[in-house]
């Protein structure tokens, strides 16, 4: 029975992550909000248990996790979980965007928060879960990036700006490959993946509703439902990887940096 941990459930992808898992019969799902109450309505399982207070631009987030963990009745070792072999997955989903561009500079405080969401608090709080003994051989953990963290795929035909949002997904990738190699002897693997480009009000929010149809964007329940049937093929050949689950459908530069007729999962260049 496996214990699906999902940081950053409340909305988009992570809301749909965390109720698909939990429609599954024999499967936890804990989810992490901001809030210091758990989300209420019709858009989130009533399975679901809730993490509170759970913030990634806090220094003590891995500290605060595992209290919460803790308080949720689940405890790192085998006693403590019910007639099952630990088994958690760990879905960091949390993200933050602001748009930038040339004309009106780069933004400082934005920018901060873009990092230490992205891929300043993603190691804090691995740490914290595996010195805790939650996470055991067999344990897969994913960071949820974007293509637009790929320097390689970076090209003209999109442009500059967005220096933040980019950059600090290339910093979650980089995270992502020295996790892998301090955990590949612990028998944990490191999934790295850019989900797809997604219907959300994160994208909606920047304006790049106006990209839907062009670029292909589908719904954070199509996404996560493509996410979760490549994470249950995830294994050690593929820790510490780059991948697109749903391949270079929504990749706009892929066909003039990497080439066309690609396939489907796709892994991506650094």
């Amino acid at each position: 029975m496996p214990n699906i941990l999902i940081v950053g459930a409340t909305r988009g992808l992570g809301a749909s992550l965390a109720n698909q898992y939990a429609s599954r019969p024999y499967t936890s799902v804990y989810g992490t909000t901001r809030s210091a109450e758990p989300p209420t309505g019709k858009g989130h399982d009533e399975r679901i248990k809730w993490a509170k207070g759970i913030d990634l631009n806090q220094s003590d987030v891995g500290k605060k996790l595992v209290e919460e963990l803790g308080s949720l009745g689940v405890e790192g070792g085998l006693d403590d979980v019910v007639s099952c072999v630990w088994d958690l997955w760990q879905i960091i989903t949390a993200g933050y965007f602001a748009t930038e561009d040339w004309e009106t500079g780069p933004k400082w405080e934005e920018e901060v928060r873009m990092y230490t969401t992205s891929s300043i608090a993603p190691p804090f709080l691995i740490h914290s879960l595996h010195s805790n003994n939650y996470l055991r051989p067999g344990s897969k953990v994913l960071l949820v990036s974007s293509e637009s963290g790929s320097i390689t795929l970076r090209h003209s035909k999109e442009g500059g700006g967005n220096y933040a949002h980019h950059a600090s997904k290339s910093a979650l990738n980089m995270v992502g490959k020295l996790l892998s190699l301090d955990l590949k002897d612990q028998g944990v693997v490191v999934g790295i993946v850019h989900p797809g480009f997604m219907r959300t009000e994160m994208t909606k929010g920047v304006g790049f509703d106006k990209f839907w149809d062009d670029g292909g964007a589908v719904t954070p329940d199509e996404a996560a439902k493509s996410l979760i049937e490549w994470t249950e093929k995830l294994d050690m050949s593929k820790t510490g990887q780059y991948w697109a689950p749903r391949g270079p459908r929504d990749i706009g530069t892929a066909d003039v940096t990497i080439g066309t007729d690609l396939p489907t999962p796709l892994q991506l260049p650094w």
